[in-house]
């Protein structure tokens, strides 16, 4: 049976991390849970892997109230101002404990980061068809306050075909954190991972242009069965009135990069499952700003979503898979790379059973492989971008609004070879790490 998209309460809570909301009843509950007057479940199995319901509300434009408003209409049906009597402000703070397996040579393991992050929030409805989800947040890698994740939106519907259709438009600052599937990399599993642990140096360019990119774009849900997107990007270098000419300046965004979404969706009674495609299309200069050539890069993705209600919980799988080929124009003309195109892949499966006394266990393989390169890749043996292994994490949240979670990596290769992958001795399961993590929420 196909879920319908009229006449909805809904709630999204957070997204980024868990998050409370300032109260003047006395007490502190998310900002979209406030706004909807709705358990942060409604939204959420375990955050942030969002519900069909969920899904619904970040697709209307994080609108959806379920309280009384400041509400003025002109002239009948005409709605012209419906805010929220509260501001829909919250805030959380987030701390970790990390431990690698083998200590990287001039550092001190057993690192505790307080906090990795804190970030306030803008998040909820601003006029009946306009909404946003805004995150300002201090990092502890950079020691600074910057706009992270940014999604406003406008939504609205009408009838095509005697059938529903929802059609909206998103301004954003990170290709995929629009999208409302688990599997992008903007909300792909793990959700959260240490910020000071060495992670693989390959990865596709379009999960890694958060907050340097600002996309608008338009999107539609056809009978809450067929999604697609279109958005253009274009740079949006912070610190500075303009992209800069300086060799500083690096993988600066040059003219403007399409990026498309489509998705197919189907709920049976105790059944979801989502199948699409998403990708981008890029130009970059290497260093600097000038007239001379670019990098390309063509990022095609794959991507499939499955969840399974039963009595005693829940079963979710994602998977993605990500084929980038990259011509290197402008840095083999600089002698930046061996050869003046490679290829990067990318590949990602995950399965988690959430009960209902609220833990989740989850699994995830990770495989990253593609053309070897004497000069891209020199910090390595091997000339080799391939790395790979497996994500293990328990997850407990006592409270719905609090989260603690234990994580797991194990690599069975990092950056090209499982043994001596730096020319140090140093192997792929030295690399591997405990990670500990909670918010606190006030």
């Amino acid at each position: 049976m196909k879920l319908k998209v009229i006449n909805y309460k809904v709630v999204t809570l957070l997204l980024g991390i868990l998050i409370v909301a300032l109260s003047n009843t006395g007490y502190s509950i998310p900002s979209y849970a406030r706004q909807t007057n709705l358990a942060c479940s409604a939204c959420h199995y375990v955050y942030p892997e969002l519900t069909p319901f969920g899904r619904l509300f970040k697709l209307n434009g994080y609108t959806m109230t379920g309280i009384a408003t400041i509400k003025s209409t002109y002239k009948e049906d005409n709605t012209n101002l419906q805010l929220l009597n509260v501001l829909p402000i919250s805030a959380m703070i987030q701390g970790s404990y990390n431990k690698i397996a083998t200590t990287v040579p001039g550092t001190q393991n057993d690192v505790t980061e307080f906090p990795q992050q804190f970030s306030l929030f803008i998040a909820g409805a601003i006029s009946p068809n306009f909404g946003s989800f805004i995150q300002v947040t201090y990092d502890d890698q950079s020691g600074t306050f910057g706009l992270d994740n940014t999604d406003m939106r406008f939504a609205d519907h009408t009838t095509l075909l005697s059938n529903d259709l929802l059609y909206g438009i998103s301004l954003n600052n990170n290709p995929t954190v629009q999208d409302v599937w688990n599997t992008t990399p903007a909300w792909g599993f793990p959700y959260f991972s240490s910020g000071v642990a060495p992670t693989p140096s390959a990865s596709p360019i379009i999960g890694g242009l958060g907050g340097q990119v600002s996309g608008l774009g338009a999107y539609a849900l056809y009978d809450n069965l067929i999604y697609g997107e279109f958005s253009l990007y274009h740079v949006t270098k912070q610190g500075g009135p303009i992209p800069e000419t300086t060799a500083d300046n690096t993988m600066t965004l040059a003219g403007y990069a399409p990026y498309w979404r489509v998705a197919l969706q189907q709920q049976w009674d105790s059944d979801y499952l989502e199948i699409g495609t998403y990708g981008m299309a890029s130009q970059f200069y290497p260093t600097g700003i000038s007239d001379a050539s670019t990098d390309k890069y063509t990022d095609i993705g794959f991507d499939a979503q499955y969840e399974k209600t039963l009595d005693n919980g829940t079963i979710i799988a994602h998977t993605t898979y990500v084929a980038e080929k990259q011509n290197l124009d402008a840095t083999y003309l600089a002698g930046g790379s061996a050869s003046p195109s490679l290829k990067l892949n990318s590949f990602k499966v995950d399965a988690s059973y959430n009960l209902p006394v609220g833990v989740a266990f989850s699994l995830g393989y990770f495989n990253t492989n593609g053309d070897n390169d004497a000069i891209v890749y020199a910090s390595n043996t091997s000339f080799s971008p391939n790395s790979a292994g497996l994500t293990a994490q328990v997850t407990y949240l006592p409270w719905l609004n609090t989260q603690f979670a234990v994580q797991y990596v194990a690599y069975n290769k990092f950056n090209g070879s499982s043994t001596n992958y730096d020319g140090t001795g140093r192997n792929a399961s030295d690399n591997n790490t405990l990670y500990v993590v909670g918010w606190v929420l006030f």
